[in-house]
């Protein structure tokens, strides 16, 4: 007969085992690590720090480029793209301290050249829901991100362009842009669209543009509130281009969580020209395709 110990035991290990199977669960369905450290962040009022290849940790806005752009950790690279990993940190108390040292918090960065990739809006018949890792799938694409905002009924908040022709009509007044001209992509403010000259051919409306000619808008840090929720600490996702061409996603990772002032800098210092964020929050779902696979992030 089993003693008293034994059973115990097996209790315990069955707690255990079952503790597991539901932080898995957590894991793949709902990112719990990143979402845990994002939790933990989310009301510090202390600036995201980059950890520098010196290893000291500091705000974007207390590095150079130079320093930025040492920072990056390369994940994966081959002609015309690269992907990069900037490791962060925020102070936020023991809650926050303990979940970042144990989950970590990273921000990716990914670049595309469009002399070799090229760029289009991709959904399903009637706009139903779906996920970069089903876009990426279906298209056999290197990279898909989630891009617009959607209404109560889950259509596009904002025009959309594929194949040169209008698939959703406009919203309001979203100030960004992510388009194809003549076979070139396009990103940052709406104004872009009228000084680059031809017919759209792929993009979408999306919300708020903060930089034109690596100047940013002043309202990103004077009135960061006042058209959206600059100052919450969220999962953002931005988009900018480089004088040359390249188009530069600036994204948080797990538990990379930023405000509006942070990722514009970022951008900032790593020699965006244009940019404008996409949509972000818990919509936010990015996959990119490596040697070994494809990787997916989803908020």
């Amino acid at each position: 007969m089993p003693t008293k110990r034994g059973c115990l035991k097996l209790l315990l290990l069955l707690v255990l085992a079952g503790a597991l199977l539901v932080w898995l669960v957590g894991e793949v369905f709902f990112n719990l690590n990143s979402n845990l450290v994002a939790v933990s962040v989310r009301d510090s009022k202390q600036p995201l720090q980059i950890l520098t290849k010196r290893g000291e940790w500091k705000p974007a806005s207390a590095l150079t480029a130079g320093d930025l752009d040492t920072a990056l950790i390369e994940r994966h690279r081959e002609t015309s793209m690269r992907w990069a990993t900037l490791k962060v940190r925020r102070a936020g108390g023991t809650l926050a301290n303990i979940a970042q040292r144990v989950f970590g918090a990273e921000v990716q960065v990914v670049t595309l050249s469009p002399d070799r990739f090229d760029f289009m809006t991709t959904y399903k018949p009637k706009f139903a829901l779906t996920t970069a890792r089903e876009r990426m799938a279906d298209g056999n694409f290197w990279f898909t991100i989630t891009a617009n905002f959607r209404d109560p009924q889950g259509r596009p908040m904002g025009w959309v362009y594929h194949e040169g022709r209008q698939v959703n009509h406009p919203f309001g007044d979203w100030s960004g842009c992510f388009f194809v001209k003549d076979g070139r992509p396009w990103c940052g403010p709406k104004s872009l669209l009228n000084e680059v000259p031809g017919l759209i051919q792929e993009g979408c409306q999306v919300y708020p543009s903060v930089m034109k000619n690596h100047t940013t808008f002043s309202y990103v840090d004077l009135k960061p509130d006042l058209f959206y929720d600059g100052q919450k600490i969220s999962y953002r996702s931005l988009v900018g281009m480089r004088q040359d061409g390249t188009i530069v996603f600036v994204l948080s990772g797990d538990g990379g969580v930023m405000n509006v002032s942070e990722v514009t800098e970022i951008a900032r210092k790593l020699d965006v020209q244009h940019a404008t964020l996409l949509d972000g929050g818990r919509a936010l779902q990015y996959s990119i395709r490596t040697d070994d696979g494809p990787w997916h992030f989803h908020a």
